[in-house]
Parts: structure tokens; C-alpha cells; sequence
């Protein structure tokens, strides 16, 4: 028996026991869940150890020129064990604080410099009228960016829940302005169902993918 056929099996019965979910959660389905996280957890060991640990500390501290540099990130790596135990876990603290602050950093930068700036910059763009020659598709671009600028300012308004007080004492928002938020969450609506039909298209595609390899293990057993 060839591993392509061996792999081919071992990945059907994983298959029909994350489907057999449909009919409930059952020892099956945790089995393949668990097994899913194991695996995963164990190839990202072995990701950092031999793309991070060893070639970026462990090789480099035969150097003595890299020796001093190379003891801070060894320190605080070996104090991270010591969450391990409740006993000792705060010595763990200055390398999760470190590991989190450079995290939350980066998470902030690359929303900023990937997402943010690029979105502002495409929707000066939108109004660039030269860009798209003339006649109809310079309409067609004008209004397009004009349903992308009041699409963006609508839906900063509907997150504004500032209100002022009435003469008879209660607590409101202005009608012009709560239409403006109403507005505001229908973009937001309808952004929200593309996104999740997004996600069930991908979900759909890689059943449809299984369900394929399905009947291509089942065809040489089935003579056709």
C-alpha cells in the first residue's frame, strides 16, 4: 500500500469525523479537533525552533561579538518557562509584557501602514476623475467615490452616541443625525453579509474540495 493511499484513507476518516458533527457533538468529533490542535501546535514548534531558535539564537552564540546582544533575548526566552508554574510565573511578566507590547506595536503598524493608509489613499483616488479618461466612466467614477465617502462618514456616525438633554429632561439625539447613523449601520449591514458570504463561499469551497477527494478514493476501488 502506497502512503499516497495511506495518506488518501487517514484524511477521509479525519473528514467523516469532523462531518459526523452535523448530527451532534460526539467523541469523534473532539477526537479530530483535538488531534487538528495538537498538530498544529507541535508543527509551529517545530517552526520556530529550527527557523527562529536555532539559527537566529542558539547558532550565534558561539560569537562573541554577538554574545552580549544574544543574552537579553536568551534570558527572557528561558523566564517565559516559568509560566509554567504558578509558583513562579511572575518572572515570566517582563517577557510577556515585552512580547505583548511589541505585538500590540506591530498589530497597530501594520493596520496603519496595510489597511488604513491604503484605504484613505484609494479613496482620494475614487475622485480622480483624470484617472478615468472622460465621459461616462468619469461619472461613473465620481459617484462611486462620492457612495464610498458618505458610506465612510454614515458609518463613523452610527459609532457617535453623543445626545443632548431636551426640555422636558430626557435625553436624546437629534433626528437629522440619528437618521444619518441609520443610514450609517445599513452600510455596515450589508458589509458584514459580504463578509459572511465570503466566509461561506470559502467554507464551500473546501467542502467541495473533500467531497472531490472523496470520489477520487473511492474510484479505483469502484472500477471506473
Amino acid at each position: 500500500m502506497s502512503i499516497e493511499l495511506i495518506s488518501a484513507f487517514i484524511g477521509l476518516i479525519l473528514t467523516l469525523m469532523v462531518f459526523s458533527y452535523l448530527i451532534g457533538d460526539n467523541p469523534l468529533y473532539r477526537f479530530a479537533i483535538y488531534l487538528f490542535i495538537g498538530v498544529s501546535a507541535g508543527y509551529a514548534v517545530t517552526v520556530v525552533w529550527h527557523s527562529v531558535l536555532v539559527p537566529k539564537l542558539f547558532a550565534q552564540l558561539g560569537d562573541p561579538n554577538q554574545l552580549v546582544l544574544l543574552v537579553v533575548p536568551l534570558i527572557l526566552s528561558i523566564s517565559l518557562l516559568a509560566k509554567l508554574s504558578p509558583r513562579i510565573s511572575g518572572l515570566g511578566n517582563l517577557a510577556m509584557g515585552i512580547l505583548v507590547g511589541v505585538g500590540a506595536a506591530a498589530a497597530i503598524g501594520g493596520a496603519l501602514i496595510g489597511t488604513l493608509l491604503p484605504q484613505v489613499q484609494a479613496s482620494m483616488e475614487a475622485f480622480n476623475i483624470r484617472s478615468a479618461g472622460g465621459g461616462s466612466s468619469a461619472v461613473f467614477k465620481l459617484v462611486e467615490g462620492f457612495v464610498m465617502f458618505l458610506g465612510t462618514v454614515f458609518t463613523l456616525a452610527s459609532f457617535q452616541f453623543s445626545a443632548s438633554k431636551a426640555p422636558d429632561g430626557t435625553i436624546k439625539r437629534s433626528p437629522i443625525f440619528d437618521g444619518i447613523a441609520w443610514v450609517g449601520r445599513i452600510f455596515i449591514a450589508i458589509t458584514l453579509g459580504v463578509i459572511f458570504a465570503g466566509v461561506y463561499m470559502a467554507a464551500l469551497t473546501a467542502m467541495i474540495e473533500r467531497l472531490s477527494s472523496f470520489i477520487d478514493f473511492a474510484r479505483p476501488f469502484l472500477g471506473s
